[in-house]
């Protein structure tokens, strides 16, 4: 039976209520994951796909409720203060959100692999814990990546898209048009659904635009965030205007909604707070776009991060040392060691003090992937236009550098292809671990 029309906020409470009941009575479920990095992406393709397909399932699907699963610890959603300036938006907040912290630790009964499904969006690969448990039962995924091959190429009735596309939400918003379309009409809005909690004293014609919008809105954040408003061309594919102008149609059929619609002030706010990470610590900051990968006995982690090295260099040693060099890859040494990677990068984004925007990246490399590293350096400078660069208050030489024999190899680039973001650094240092240049 599908999911009665009602909002957002409503649909998230039913989903972590259900989860639970469907854990504790060994019931089938169908969970919805983003990627481990758990960015805006992520979450708004996680909850509008479980949302939108679970107003109108399909007749065979594995159950008639599709449930978002944020796929990091409840803990760490304040350390992206652009979730809750979307809240405000979507008229949701993060207690109703399903995350890690919903699902059975390892060891522990409850959620057998035979008794889930999984679908995943912004990414093609369940990877980790989950994926270890859970990664053969992947029946679907809409995704903007390089194809793992990992999921099977048939996965009716669940979609399987992998294209390039500036955000997965609006390839999300592409696939599962039809069925918001079909679920507007008001045939299945529930009794007493405009009452529910949180929303408007509302009829029920009224209620379904007042949620269309709030779930408008909610997809628009990540795919403006991902394509800078549609002014990022290297960036912008026909999906994504596509969407964003279906989008505000939904938003313009709510009386309110339309009337204090700004897409740039919209833009502007959610942009902002995802910029606002002066209040993190540096482990913080590293691990708050964090992804990692295993490849042929190596272990790579990449952290995106919207400022610049020597912002992360200034966090990661506030005082005036003498020798921030040695120091910084002492500390990035100590991140690497918590999570047992042999390689770890740093991408950064920011604007330059001439408005320009710039991307850096950061390479240190234990000894088991020096060879890698070297690898990477040699044969990706020429894809991503990779300049050798110096940050200010490292006081170093641009180039690789070694602080002793045996000691962790390391790299600062300026890259010159803006277009190239961790989609497409990733595969080029996988392809490196895996010794396909060598």
């Amino acid at each position: 039976m599908a999911f009665p029309r009602n909002s957002l906020r409503a649909f998230l409470s039913h989903a972590k209520k259900s989860l639970r009941t469907a854990i504790q009575s060994s019931q089938k479920i169908t969970l919805v994951a983003g990627n481990e990095s758990a960015d805006l992406d992520s979450l708004t393709s996680s909850i509008l796909y479980a949302y939108l397909r679970s107003l109108n399932p399909p007749r065979n699907a594995f159950t008639p409720l599709y449930i978002p699963l944020l796929n990091i610890p409840a803990a760490d959603i304040s350390l992206r203060p652009e979730f809750e300036a979307l809240f405000r938006h979507a008229n949701i907040e993060s207690s109703h959100l399903v995350t890690l912290d919903d699902l059975p630790k390892p060891g522990e009964r409850g959620l057998k692999p035979e008794y889930t499904l999984w679908i995943l969006v912004d990414h093609n690969k369940l990877q980790g814990s989950l994926g270890e448990t859970y990664g053969s039962r992947v029946r679907g995924l809409i995704d903007h990546h390089e194809d793992e091959g990992v999921v099977p190429q048939d996965t009716d009735p669940e979609p399987r898209v992998i294209e390039k596309c500036g955000s997965c939400t609006s390839l999300v918003v592409r696939t599962l048009r039809s069925s918001w379309e079909a679920s507007t009409d008001g045939s299945s809005l529930s009794s007493g659904a405009a009452h529910a909690q949180g929303d408007s004293l509302i009829n029920g014609a009224s209620a379904t635009r007042t949620w269309d919008a709030q779930a408008a809105k909610m997809a628009l954040a990540s795919i403006l965030i991902d394509t800078a408003n549609l002014t990022a061309e290297y960036k912008v594919e026909r999906a994504d205007r596509d969407a964003v102008e279906y989008l505000e149609a939904k938003i313009s059929l709510s009386h309110k909604d339309a009337a204090q619609w700004d897409r740039t002030r919209f833009f502007e706010d959610i942009d902002a707070a995802r910029r606002d990470i002066d209040g993190l610590s540096f482990e913080d900051i590293l691990r708050k776009d964090y992804k990692q990968w295993n490849e042929n006995g190596l272990k790579l982690g990449i952290s995106s991060v919207v400022k610049p090295l020597d912002f992360i260099v200034e966090k990661a040693i506030p005082d005036a040392a003498e020798d921030k060099e040695t120091q910084f890859v002492t500390v990035v040494g100590d991140f690497m060691k918590a999570r047992s990677l042999t390689i770890f990068a740093i991408m950064t984004m920011s604007t330059s003090e001439a408005g320009e925007f710039q991307r850096e990246l950061y390479i240190q490399a234990l000894s088991a992937g020096h060879a890698a590293a070297s690898t990477f350096a040699k044969e990706a400078t020429k894809e991503l236009r990779l300049e050798d660069h110096s940050v200010e208050v490292l006081k170093g030489r641009p180039g690789a550098m070694q602080l002793e024999r045996g000691g962790p190899w390391r790299k600062i680039w300026m890259q010159r292809d803006l277009g190239k973001s961790r989609k497409q650094v990733a595969p080029l240092l996988r392809r490196a671990m895996c010794a396909e240049w060598r």
